[in-house]
């Protein structure tokens, strides 16, 4: 649960700077102070404390490859462009290849099925099917891709 309310910060954090033009310190800041205050989630406060460190890890993550993990995805948007995906569905796409392609501490499958459930939560159902198509197709060279 540590890692998935993680990551739902880590795409909140994403979204936010996208939308407002926020570092990515003051968008971790702010959704951990909510977490803290508001609690809308319902999370055990010690848990999202201990989901922080976690949360910065992998927005600065894909902040440091954004370019690179841009240029991947792109390859299997098959008649899509990145900036014309859904703010939700391009973060989402953004976190799940940062951690299949730049970190080991994940197996890729789990990654996915995080990334499908992230997307199915703050987008729609048929998010969780187009981030499950493209992440699939980036599983098959996902090899290739790390080299």
């Amino acid at each position: 649960m540590k890692r998935r309310l993680a990551r739902e910060i880590a795409v909140s954090s994403l979204y936010q700077m996208e939308m407002n033009e926020v570092s990515a310190s003051d968008a971790v800041d702010m959704l951990m102070e909510e977490l803290r205050h508001d609690n809308e989630i319902e999370a055990d406060p010690a848990e999202a404390s201990s989901t922080d460190e976690f949360s910065r890890e992998l927005v600065s993550g894909v902040m440091e490859h954004r370019q690179a993990i841009d240029g991947m995805l792109q390859q299997y948007l098959t008649g899509w462009q990145i900036d014309r995906l859904s703010r939700v569905d391009r973060q989402v796409l953004r976190l799940a290849c940062y951690e299949m392609v730049f970190r080991d501490d994940v197996p890729p499958k789990a990654t996915i099925n995080e990334a499908i459930e992230l997307a199915k939560h703050f987008g729609t159902e048929e998010s969780g099917k187009f981030v499950n198509g493209v992440l699939g197709k980036l599983l098959l060279e996902i090899e290739e891709l790390k080299a």
